[in-house]
C-alpha cells in the first residue's frame, strides 16, 4: 500500500510538472534559444581565440626563420673567415632556433586542428539555432492565433446559430404576412367590384344577377306541357 501511495505522489509531481512545462513551453523556449545564442557567441570567441593564438605561432615562425637564415648566413661567412669558434657558436644557435621552430609548427598544427573543428562545431550550431528560431516564430504565430480565437466568450458559436435562426423565420414570417397583405388587397378589390355591380343589377342597371321567383315558377311550369 505504501508503495502505490508513493508512486501515485511521484505520478502526480510528474504530472504536475509536465502540465507547468506545457503551459510555459513557449517561454521557456525563448530562453533556451537565448542561452544558446550566448553559448554559441561564447563559441565563436573561443574560434577567434584559438586563431589569434596560431597567427601568433605562424608570426613567431617567420621570426625564426629569419633568424636561422641569418646566422647560416653569418656561419659561412665566419668559416670562410676562418673564425671556427663564432661558426660553431652560429651552428648551436641554429639548432636551438630549429627545435623552437619545429615546436612552433606543431603548435600551429594543433592550433589549425581546433580552429577546424571549432568551425564546423559552430557552423552546425549555428544552423541548428537559426532552424530553432524559425520553428519559434511559427509557434509564436500559432500562439497569438489560439488568443485571438481565445477571446471569444464560450456559447458565442451557439448564440450565432441561434441568432441566424431566428433572423430566418422572421424573414419567413414577414414573406408570409407581405403575402397575406397582397391577397387581402386582391380580395378587398374583388369584393368591392362585386358591391357595386349587385347594387347596379338591383337598380335594374343591366341583367339580374340571380333569376327572380316568377322566373322559376315559369320555368318550372314549361317542363309539365
Amino acid at each position: 500500500m505504501f508503495k502505490m501511495i508513493t508512486t501515485l505522489i511521484r505520478a502526480r509531481a510528474a504530472d504536475a510538472e509536465e502540465a507547468f512545462t506545457d503551459a510555459h513551453a513557449l517561454t521557456i523556449l525563448r530562453q533556451q534559444l537565448r542561452d544558446a545564442a550566448e553559448g554559441l557567441e561564447g563559441a565563436k570567441r573561443a574560434v577567434a581565440i584559438v586563431m589569434a593564438y596560431a597567427g601568433r605561432e605562424r608570426t613567431a615562425a617567420a621570426r625564426i626563420a629569419g633568424q636561422i637564415t641569418d646566422l647560416e648566413t653569418r656561419a659561412v661567412a665566419a668559416l670562410g673567415k676562418g673564425r671556427e669558434d663564432l661558426a660553431t657558436e652560429a651552428a648551436s644557435a641554429i639548432a636551438d632556433l630549429q627545435a623552437e621552430a619545429e615546436a612552433t609548427a606543431r603548435a600551429i598544427a594543433h592550433y589549425d586542428t581546433e580552429t577546424r573543428r571549432l568551425r564546423e562545431t559552430v557552423a552546425l550550431a549555428e544552423q541548428r539555432l537559426k532552424a530553432l528560431q524559425r520553428g519559434k516564430l511559427i509557434a509564436d504565430a500559432a500562439s497569438r492565433t489560439q488568443k485571438l480565437r481565445g477571446t471569444l466568450p464560450d456559447g458565442v458559436a451557439a448564440s450565432l446559430a441561434e441568432a441566424e435562426a431566428t433572423l430566418t423565420r422572421l424573414q419567413s414570417r414577414q414573406d408570409h404576412a407581405e403575402a397575406v397583405e397582397i391577397a387581402m388587397t386582391d380580395l378587398a378589390i374583388g369584393t368591392s367590384a362585386e358591391a357595386t355591380v349587385t347594387r347596379l343589377a338591383a337598380a335594374g342597371c343591366g341583367a339580374a344577377l340571380r333569376p327572380e321567383a316568377a322566373q322559376v315558377l315559369a320555368r318550372l311550369r314549361e317542363k309539365t306541357l
